[in-house]
C-alpha cells in the first residue's frame, strides 16, 4: 500500500515561497488530502502543522503575509542588524506565538493529538534544565528531538501544537531559545531523511521502503561559494560562513540519501531564487510569492511526479 510523505525545509520568511509552490501544485494535481505524513523543520514545521490542521496553502500564504512584518520588524534591517545579533537575539517570538495561538485556536486544536493527520517536527533539545550534570545511569547532554503524534509509548501527542512550532523555529541568532529548545535546522533543515526513517520504523510508521513516496519542498536555493584555493581562517572569519555551512550542507546530504533509497519515488521541488533574500526580510514576501509563481520546469516535473506517485 502506498505511503506518501511531504517534507518541508526550514528557511524563515522564505516559507511563503514554499506555500506558494504548494498552492500551485495542489491546484494542478490535488494531493494534500492523500499525504500520510507531514514533516517540516522550522518554518517548514509551522507549515506542516498548519497543513495537518486543515489549513490550505493559500491560507498559510495569507498568514505569512499578514504576520511576517510583525515577526521580523523592518526596523531590524539595516547596518545595525549584525551588531544586534552579536549581543542578543534581534527578535522575540511573541508575535509568532500570538499568530499561531489564534490560528490553531480557531480550529479548536491544542495538541499534536488533536491534529487529524500524522506529523513529524525536528527540534534540538539543549537540556538546559537546572540540576546535576549527571546521576548514576544517566548522562545529561544536548540532543535532537523529533516530535510526532504517532500512537505508542514514544508519542508526543500530548504536546501543545504552538509549543512545538516555537521550538522548531527558535533559530539561533534570530530568536531566543524556547523552553530549552532551538531550531530543528541545526540538525535537519531538510527533514526528508528523518521523515523516511520515521515512516519505516516498526513502532511508528511501520512501512516497507518500496511503498514509500516522498515529496521534498524547499524555500528557494541560494547560490553560495567561497573563492580562493586556501583559507587560513580563524573564528572571526569562519563565524558567518560556518553557521550557513552547518545548516545548508546536510540538506543536500538528506536529498542524496533519499534519492539513493527511493529512486524515482523521491521528488525535490525547489528553485534558485532570483535574488538573495535573507530569512528575516519580511519586506521581500511579495517578491517571494511572485518568484514562486514564475517557476516553470521544476514545477512541471513536480506536477508530473505527483500525478504518478501521489494521486
Amino acid at each position: 500500500m502506498a505511503y506518501r510523505i511531504l517534507s518541508l525545509d526550514g528557511g524563515g520568511i522564505r516559507g511563503v515561497f514554499t506555500t506558494e509552490l504548494l498552492s500551485r501544485l495542489e491546484a494542478a494535481a490535488p494531493f494534500l488530502a492523500k499525504v500520510d505524513l507531514f514533516a517540516g523543520t522550522s518554518t517548514g514545521g509551522i507549515i506542516a502543522l498548519g497543513l495537518a490542521a486543515g489549513l490550505t496553502p493559500d491560507e498559510l500564504t495569507d498568514l505569512y503575509l499578514a504576520v511576517g512584518p510583525e515577526i521580523f520588524p523592518e526596523s531590524h534591517l539595516g547596518p545595525l542588524a549584525l551588531l544586534g545579533k552579536v549581543v542578543c537575539a534581534p527578535y522575540d517570538n511573541a508575535a509568532l506565538k500570538r499568530a499561531l495561538t489564534v490560528t490553531f485556536g480557531q480550529r479548536n486544536l491544542r495538541t499534536l493529538g488533536d491534529l487529524g493527520r500524522r506529523v513529524l517536527v525536528p527540534t534540538f533539545d539543549l537540556d538546559s534544565s537546572e540540576g546535576p550534570a549527571s546521576k548514576p545511569g544517566v548522562q545529561r547532554t544536548w540532543k535532537p528531538k523529533f516530535f510526532h503524534n504517532f500512537p505508542g509509548p514514544g508519542s508526543d501527542a500530548a504536546e501543545e501544537i504552538v509549543d512545538v512550532a516555537l521550538r522548531t523555529s527558535a533559530a539561533p541568532t534570530y530568536f531566543p531559545t524556547y523552553q530549552g529548545f532551538v531550531d530543528g535546522g541545526v540538525i535537519a533543515n531538510n527533514p526528508s531523511m528523518v521523515a523516511l526513517a520515521q515512516a519505516l520504523h516498526p513502532a511508528t510508521g511501520g512501512q516497507k521502503l518500496e511503498d514509500v513516496s516522498l515529496l521534498s519542498v524547499g524555500t528557494g536555493d541560494r547560490l553560495r561559494f567561497i573563492p580562493g584555493p586556501t583559507h587560513d581562517w580563524g573564528y572571526a572569519q569562519w563565524a558567518v560562513p560556518l553557521s550557513r555551512l552547518i545548516v545548508e550542507g546536510p540538506m543536500d546530504t538528506a536529498r542524496y540519501e533519499c534519492e539513493q533509497l527511493l529512486g524515482e519515488r523521491f521528488c525535490r521541488l525547489d528553485a534558485v531564487l532570483e535574488r538573495e533574500i535573507d530569512m528575516d526580510d519580511a519586506t521581500a514576501e511579495p517578491d517571494l510569492v511572485e518568484m514562486a509563481k514564475r517557476i516553470r520546469e521544476p514545477m512541471d516535473a513536480a506536477i508530473a511526479w505527483v500525478q504518478r506517485w501521489f494521486t
